[in-house]
Protein backbone atom coordinates (compact mmCIF):
# COMPACT_ATOMS: atom_id res chain seq x y z
CA UNK A 1 0.00 0.00 0.00
CA UNK A 2 1.45 3.84 -0.66
CA UNK A 3 1.90 5.97 1.71
CA UNK A 4 -0.34 8.35 0.22
CA UNK A 5 -2.66 5.88 0.38
CA UNK A 6 -2.37 5.02 4.18
CA UNK A 7 -2.45 8.96 4.75
CA UNK A 8 -6.01 9.10 3.21
CA UNK A 9 -7.25 5.55 5.23
CA UNK A 10 -6.18 7.50 8.52
CA UNK A 11 -7.83 11.13 7.13
CA UNK A 12 -10.98 9.37 6.36
CA UNK A 13 -11.26 7.42 9.48
CA UNK A 14 -14.55 5.64 10.47
CA UNK A 15 -16.96 8.77 9.06
CA UNK A 16 -20.60 8.26 8.68
CA UNK A 17 -22.30 8.59 5.76
CA UNK A 18 -25.40 9.27 7.22
CA UNK A 19 -27.62 12.03 5.99
CA UNK A 20 -28.30 14.92 8.67
CA UNK A 21 -31.71 16.00 9.27
CA UNK A 22 -33.31 18.39 7.18
CA UNK A 23 -34.59 19.48 3.75
CA UNK A 24 -31.38 17.47 1.97
CA UNK A 25 -33.28 14.39 2.86
CA UNK A 26 -36.10 15.36 0.56
CA UNK A 27 -34.09 16.38 -1.80
CA UNK A 28 -31.73 13.42 -2.45
CA UNK A 29 -32.24 10.91 -4.91
CA UNK A 30 -31.79 7.07 -3.77
CA UNK A 31 -28.97 6.58 -6.55
CA UNK A 32 -27.21 9.82 -4.73
CA UNK A 33 -27.87 8.52 -1.10
CA UNK A 34 -26.30 5.23 -2.26
CA UNK A 35 -23.21 6.49 -3.89
CA UNK A 36 -22.67 9.04 -0.12
CA UNK A 37 -23.64 5.40 1.93
CA UNK A 38 -20.66 4.04 -0.31
CA UNK A 39 -18.09 6.94 -0.23
CA UNK A 40 -15.50 5.80 1.57
CA UNK A 41 -15.23 2.43 -0.27
CA UNK A 42 -15.05 4.69 -3.65
CA UNK A 43 -12.62 6.81 -2.40
CA UNK A 44 -10.54 4.26 -1.15
CA UNK A 45 -10.23 2.45 -4.74
CA UNK A 46 -10.26 6.19 -6.47
CA UNK A 47 -6.58 6.47 -4.35
CA UNK A 48 -5.48 3.26 -4.60
CA UNK A 49 -5.69 4.07 -8.80
CA UNK A 50 -4.81 7.59 -8.62
CA UNK A 51 -1.13 5.86 -6.82
CA UNK A 52 -0.28 5.19 -10.75
CA UNK A 53 -0.54 8.74 -11.84
CA UNK A 54 2.35 11.14 -12.73
CA UNK A 55 4.14 12.42 -9.73
CA UNK A 56 3.28 16.29 -10.08
CA UNK A 57 -0.37 15.20 -10.30
CA UNK A 58 0.03 13.28 -7.15
CA UNK A 59 1.64 15.94 -5.59
CA UNK A 60 -1.60 18.65 -6.41
CA UNK A 61 -3.72 15.69 -5.26
CA UNK A 62 -1.69 15.61 -1.69
CA UNK A 63 -1.78 19.04 -1.05
CA UNK A 64 -5.77 19.44 -2.00
CA UNK A 65 -6.59 16.49 0.35
CA UNK A 66 -4.62 18.09 3.13
CA UNK A 67 -5.57 19.05 6.41
CA UNK A 68 -8.44 18.86 9.09
CA UNK A 69 -12.17 19.87 8.27
CA UNK A 70 -12.53 23.32 9.87
CA UNK A 71 -16.28 24.52 11.24
CA UNK A 72 -18.36 26.35 8.86
CA UNK A 73 -20.22 28.42 10.94
CA UNK A 74 -19.59 31.97 10.68
CA UNK A 75 -17.74 31.54 7.26
CA UNK A 76 -19.32 33.53 4.62
CA UNK A 77 -18.47 31.65 1.17
CA UNK A 78 -19.49 34.27 -1.11
CA UNK A 79 -17.88 35.46 -4.05
CA UNK A 80 -15.70 34.50 -6.83
CA UNK A 81 -13.21 31.31 -6.14
CA UNK A 82 -10.58 29.67 -8.35
CA UNK A 83 -11.32 25.95 -8.76
CA UNK A 84 -9.87 22.95 -9.94
CA UNK A 85 -11.01 19.43 -11.00
CA UNK A 86 -9.12 16.35 -10.11
CA UNK A 87 -10.28 12.78 -11.52
CA UNK A 88 -9.55 10.24 -9.69
CA UNK A 89 -9.56 6.25 -11.41
CA UNK A 90 -11.29 5.07 -13.73
CA UNK A 91 -10.44 6.00 -17.91
CA UNK A 92 -6.88 7.03 -16.41
CA UNK A 93 -5.58 7.15 -12.96
CA UNK A 94 -4.83 10.95 -12.31
CA UNK A 95 -5.74 13.97 -14.35
CA UNK A 96 -5.34 17.06 -12.92
CA UNK A 97 -7.18 20.24 -14.83
CA UNK A 98 -6.06 23.93 -14.85
CA UNK A 99 -7.83 25.97 -12.69
CA UNK A 100 -11.21 27.19 -13.62
CA UNK A 101 -13.48 30.22 -11.67
CA UNK A 102 -16.16 29.28 -9.85
CA UNK A 103 -18.57 31.88 -7.86
CA UNK A 104 -20.64 30.82 -4.67
CA UNK A 105 -23.22 33.03 -4.06
CA UNK A 106 -26.34 33.51 -1.35
CA UNK A 107 -29.53 33.37 -3.34
CA UNK A 108 -32.49 33.10 -0.63
CA UNK A 109 -32.07 28.87 -0.90
CA UNK A 110 -28.66 28.59 0.30
CA UNK A 111 -25.38 28.70 -0.68
CA UNK A 112 -25.21 28.27 -4.78
CA UNK A 113 -22.35 26.62 -6.18
CA UNK A 114 -21.71 27.79 -9.79
CA UNK A 115 -18.50 26.62 -12.60
CA UNK A 116 -18.47 29.67 -14.96
CA UNK A 117 -15.54 28.45 -16.84
CA UNK A 118 -14.87 25.18 -18.61
CA UNK A 119 -16.40 22.73 -20.72
CA UNK A 120 -17.77 20.79 -17.89
CA UNK A 121 -19.73 22.59 -15.51
CA UNK A 122 -21.47 22.33 -12.12
CA UNK A 123 -24.59 23.98 -10.41
CA UNK A 124 -26.26 23.12 -7.11
CA UNK A 125 -26.65 24.02 -3.33
CA UNK A 126 -25.23 22.85 -0.17
CA UNK A 127 -26.80 21.17 2.71
CA UNK A 128 -25.33 20.55 5.93
CA UNK A 129 -24.94 17.32 7.47
CA UNK A 130 -22.28 18.99 10.59
CA UNK A 131 -20.54 21.79 11.35
CA UNK A 132 -17.73 20.58 9.44
CA UNK A 133 -18.97 18.54 6.39
CA UNK A 134 -21.82 19.80 3.61
CA UNK A 135 -23.40 17.84 0.84
CA UNK A 136 -23.61 19.50 -2.70
CA UNK A 137 -26.35 18.34 -4.69
CA UNK A 138 -25.87 20.11 -8.06
CA UNK A 139 -26.27 19.55 -11.84
CA UNK A 140 -23.82 18.57 -14.35
CA UNK A 141 -23.69 20.27 -17.75
CA UNK A 142 -21.86 20.87 -20.79
CA UNK A 143 -20.77 24.50 -21.37
CA UNK A 144 -23.79 25.90 -23.69
CA UNK A 145 -26.33 24.24 -22.67
CA UNK A 146 -28.93 24.76 -20.03
CA UNK A 147 -28.41 23.40 -16.83
CA UNK A 148 -31.23 20.50 -15.80
CA UNK A 149 -32.56 20.65 -12.06
CA UNK A 150 -31.16 18.34 -9.51
CA UNK A 151 -32.91 15.06 -9.91
CA UNK A 152 -33.14 15.14 -13.82
CA UNK A 153 -31.59 11.46 -13.36
CA UNK A 154 -28.24 10.23 -13.15
CA UNK A 155 -26.23 11.25 -16.17
CA UNK A 156 -27.08 14.96 -14.98
CA UNK A 157 -27.26 14.74 -10.88
CA UNK A 158 -24.21 15.31 -9.01
CA UNK A 159 -23.57 14.55 -5.18
CA UNK A 160 -20.29 15.30 -3.42
CA UNK A 161 -19.17 15.61 0.66
CA UNK A 162 -18.08 18.95 0.91
CA UNK A 163 -15.32 19.96 3.71
CA UNK A 164 -13.42 23.17 4.56
CA UNK A 165 -9.85 22.14 4.86
CA UNK A 166 -7.90 25.39 5.22
CA UNK A 167 -9.16 29.16 5.97
CA UNK A 168 -10.24 29.75 2.31
CA UNK A 169 -9.95 26.01 0.95
CA UNK A 170 -13.19 23.81 0.45
CA UNK A 171 -13.07 20.69 -1.35
CA UNK A 172 -15.89 19.15 -2.97
CA UNK A 173 -15.44 14.83 -3.53
CA UNK A 174 -17.99 13.52 -6.00
CA UNK A 175 -18.01 9.74 -5.34
CA UNK A 176 -18.96 7.46 -8.42
CA UNK A 177 -19.90 10.34 -10.96
CA UNK A 178 -21.69 9.61 -13.97
CA UNK A 179 -19.17 9.86 -16.44
CA UNK A 180 -14.93 8.44 -16.81
CA UNK A 181 -13.83 8.16 -13.05
CA UNK A 182 -14.60 6.55 -9.70
CA UNK A 183 -14.16 10.11 -7.87
CA UNK A 184 -14.08 13.67 -9.00
CA UNK A 185 -12.79 16.57 -6.89
CA UNK A 186 -13.31 20.17 -7.09
CA UNK A 187 -10.45 22.41 -4.84
CA UNK A 188 -12.18 25.82 -4.48
CA UNK A 189 -9.65 28.70 -3.29
CA UNK A 190 -9.31 31.62 -2.82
Amino acid sequence: MGRFLALAIVIIGVASPALGDGEVNSLITASDRLRLAEFNSTRLVALREAEAGDAEDLAVLKIALAGEPLNFDDFDPAGAWTCRVIKLGGLLPLTVYAKFRCTISEDGKGWLLNKTTGSQRTTGYFYQESGTRLIYLGSGYVQGETPKPYGAGPEFDQVAYAERLAEQWIVLQFPKPYYESHMDILVLER
